[in-house]
């Protein structure tokens, strides 16, 4: 299911239709469309130009006019967030969640998780479902 990773790239719109797609695949081409119109107030010609604009990335699939996903919404949360800390933070995950956290205080059950899944990743860690 892992396409090349620059593909993975969305922009705004792209990614709330896909999201719509992650949401209800396998979803009819037709109500999806009219999802985009109610949780998007897109227009039929809008969707179906996002959907092939999808489909020639390697996202999206439709095929018999069911769409499906080619690539998790996780993968492509994966990339945008890879992409952000190398972009804007020079690759330094330490300085993103500096900036991210600010002042913000976060609670004792989110900072065991970050641990947690910190402990998992970390050099000589065995990995698992997050690494």
């Amino acid at each position: 299911m892992q396409q090349n990773t620059e593909n993975n790239a969305l922009g705004d719109s792209e990614y709330r239709f896909a999201c719509l797609v992650w949401e209800n695949e396998p979803v009819g081409s037709g109500t999806l469309v009219k999802l985009a119109a109610d949780r998007l107030g897109w227009k039929k010609s809008t969707s179906y130009t996002v959907l092939k604009n999808l489909i020639h990335k390697g996202i999206l699939r439709n095929e018999d006019s069911v769409v499906t996903a080619l690539v998790k919404k996780s993968q492509v949360q994966q990339y945008e967030s890879s992409a952000i800390v190398s972009r804007a933070f020079d690759g330094s995950l330490p300085q993103f969640v500096a900036a991210f956290l600010g002042d913000n205080r976060i609670s004792d059950q989110d900072a065991a998780e970050i641990r947690r899944m910190l402990d998992a990743c970390q050099g000589g860690g065995t990995g698992g479902a997050s690494c």
